[in-house]
């Protein structure tokens, strides 16, 4: 009998429209369902009832490596004209051993809204990380 284990999550791509989709860190894929508290005044219980209200999605949270001449986080961010912004689907996908989806997150209208920049240290050793936090409009799950 073969055992099971949980999936690493190590191994995993991001299609987001732009030139490169390696990244080092994704962050944020969270949906909340806020409670909406009700209580009847004429109601025999002393308590209320709790009801589902509206989804809230987290920012999605990228790293990825800094390259020479790839400023492509904050030409997207640039794109700011006027209340409008250029919107990506993103789809972030969890890999097998094979190189195969197992888990598929779909991002819906998503959008930057904040690119920051590598921390720079004189006697550090690691390698320049940029990070770009998108703000988006739905977080759909999938399994392949």
């Amino acid at each position: 009998m073969a055992v099971a284990y949980p999936l690493s999550v190590f191994h995993f791509q991001v299609e987001w429209g732009g030139t490169r989709i390696g990244f080092t860190e994704v962050s944020g894929l969270t949906i909340e369902l806020q409670a909406i508290d009700y209580r009847e005044g004429s109601s025999l219980e002393y308590h209320v009832t709790k009801m589902p209200g509206i989804p809230q999605f987290s920012n999605i949270v990228l790293k990825r490596g800094v390259f020479r001449a790839d400023n492509e986080f904050f030409q997207w961010l640039n794109t700011v004209k006027m209340n409008k912004i250029e919107r990506r689907d993103l789809t972030i996908s969890l890999l097998n051993e094979e190189h195969e989806p197992v888990m598929v997150w779909k991002v819906k209208e998503a959008w930057p809204c904040k690119v920051e920049g590598p921390t720079l240290n004189s006697t550090g050793n690691e390698v320049a990380i940029e990070t770009i936090e998108l703000c988006h409009e739905g977080l759909a799950i999938e399994t392949p």
